[in-house]
């Protein structure tokens, strides 16, 4: 081989390195939530913040840094991503209260964003047409690993070390990227790259801030508040703003045009309403499984393989399934699988075991499996090979949307079937605000305090929430289901095929 191509491969293991650390990264903190309530005293609004300010930052960077990358340099630009992301898991080791964190999780997910579009392009110029399949099989592979492993290796860190080391155990991987690809990167952009459209991002990002606050703020303050709904209110506007910035500028950060195709949308929406569902239960699970069945953080991130492994098993059968009765089909029947699945674990009560959580979490598992890659497929089989970049750029960036509004909406409504039901009669005032208030961090006071009716009573409340979520959440794969029936043409109906992606990347998009 020559120099030229082992460094082409160098460049691809910096890459792969560096993409599993943000996947595991993500998946990981879902089993820090017990942990961080109590440690750094985080009630479920600062959860949900830890949550959506990674997710929700990322997602409305993916566009415009791509475009960054295309205009002002590749490398330049993965390389401050990867920077930003140094910097945010250094910090997160360091803070001491969940404001701390959230500004960390911020900057990381600004990171995140860079180094998520850019490595796809940086693979792209580096490896030529014929080698590049086996490199982006190493790509989707090293983002699809983090699903599995981020919940086992937080677990295990959690279980063995303080609560920021989930967050360490990216530092040395992130500073050794940032070395090879000062190194090995060569700098690249584009000729015809146009400039940025930062007035989109600032209304859209302004927008979607303000609708996830007034939703977390919604459980605390109620409806009534005007820093509820004058918040939310300002955030609706900006994003008619947006809408209509976006209609009349040259190059807009999303093209809009997209969704009048139906099948893009019937495909685009279903993924999204899926991505809420499931960012909604990793939020809500590991507090279950550690606050109510006393489960270590480890133990905790092995309880959810059911829900990835069935994730993992009926992917391989979607593309087949696809082929012989159409995306729109195999969406509703994921769509009723995972309906079912949580409507079994709706019927938890604070005396269920692991048992029953296994086979609801297979059960969805199962369904999200078929659901995301049919609803991808969908979306991108609507697409000219010059719109694939842009529109598979504006799919992940709605998808990561709903998950951040998912861990919002689905986490309140957590706490407020939780805050419902608690009975803190003859608690003295601090002890009862923190057990009302602080869902996973009052049943771990709770249990301190050695009071068994308490204690019963915080676990039932809990579940009570858990279960709430559940439904909304089976509510929500109805509309997904629904859309798909109305939007997607029926099996033969002027269908194009797929465009032949990997599911492995569909998955873990």
């Amino acid at each position: 081989m020559t120099s030229l191509g082992r460094r082409r491969w160098w460049v691809l293991g910096a890459l792969v390195v560096i993409l599993l650390a943000v996947g595991l990264d993500l998946t990981a903190l879902n089993v820090a939530l017990p942990t961080l309530s109590a440690q750094l005293d985080a009630g479920t609004s600062a959860l949900q913040w830890i949550v959506a300010s990674y997710t929700l930052v990322s997602a409305t960077l993916l566009i415009p840094a791509g475009l960054i990358g295309d205009r002002y340099g590749r490398k330049r630009t993965l390389l401050a991503g990867l920077a930003l992301f140094l910097a945010g898991s250094l910090l997160a080791t360091l803070v001491s209260s969940p404001a701390g964190l959230i500004t960390a999780r911020t900057l990381m997910g600004v990171g995140s964003a860079a180094i998520t579009t850019l490595a796809m392009s940086v693979l792209l110029v580096v490896f030529p047409s014929e080698e590049r399949p086996k490199a982006l099989g190493a790509w989707a592979a090293a983002s699809f690993l983090g699903l599995p492993l981020g919940p086992i290796i937080g677990g295990y860190l959690l279980d063995h070390f303080w609560w920021g080391s989930i967050f360490l155990i990216n530092i040395p991987v992130s500073a050794v990227a940032l070395v090879l690809g000062l190194i090995l990167i060569p700098e690249s952009r584009s000729s015809s790259a146009p400039r940025p459209d930062f007035t989109g991002l600032l209304l859209s990002t302004g927008g979607l801030v303000a609708l996830v606050y007034g939703t977390i703020q919604e459980d605390e303050y109620g409806w009534s508040s005007p820093g509820v709904w004058g918040v939310m209110a300002a955030g609706a506007l900006m994003l008619v703003a947006f809408v209509a910035w976006t209609r009349r500028v040259a190059h807009p950060l999303v093209d809009l045009r997209l969704f009048a195709d139906r099948r893009f949308t019937g495909g685009v929406l279903p993924a999204t309403l899926l991505t809420f569902a499931m960012f909604g239960v990793l939020f809500v699970v590991p507090q279950y499984f550690q606050a109510v069945l006393e489960t270590t953080p480890m133990g905790s991130g092995l309880r959810l393989l059911p829900l990835i492994g069935g994730l993992i098993a009926s992917s391989r059968l979607g593309a087949p399934l696809v082929k012989r009765i159409g995306p729109r089909l195999t969406i509703v029947a994921g769509a009723l699988l995972v309906i079912a699945g949580m409507l079994l674990g709706a019927t938890t009560t604070a005396g269920s075991g692991y048992g029953l959580a296994a086979a609801w979490l297979t059960v969805a598992g199962l369904g999200m499996g078929l659901m995301l890659p049919a609803s991808m497929n969908a979306a991108m089989s609507a697409l000219s090979a010059e719109q694939a970049g842009v529109g598979s750029a504006v799919l992940m960036t709605v998808r990561l949307v709903g998950g951040a509004f998912g861990a919002a909406v689905l986490g309140s409504l957590l706490s407020s079937g939780y805050r419902g039901r608690v009975d803190v009669t003859g608690l003295p005032p601090t002890a009862a605000h923190t057990v009302r208030d602080r869902v996973g961090g009052g049943i771990v006071v709770a249990g301190r305090l050695h009071e068994p009716r308490l204690l019963h009573s915080v676990r039932a409340a809990f579940t009570h929430g858990m279960d709430l979520t559940l439904l909304a959440g089976a509510g929500i794969m109805a509309v997904a289901a629904l859309l798909a029936l109305m939007l997607l043409p029926r099996r033969g109906a002027d269908e194009p095929a797929g465009n032949g992606q990997s599911t492995h990347e569909y998955v873990s998009a």
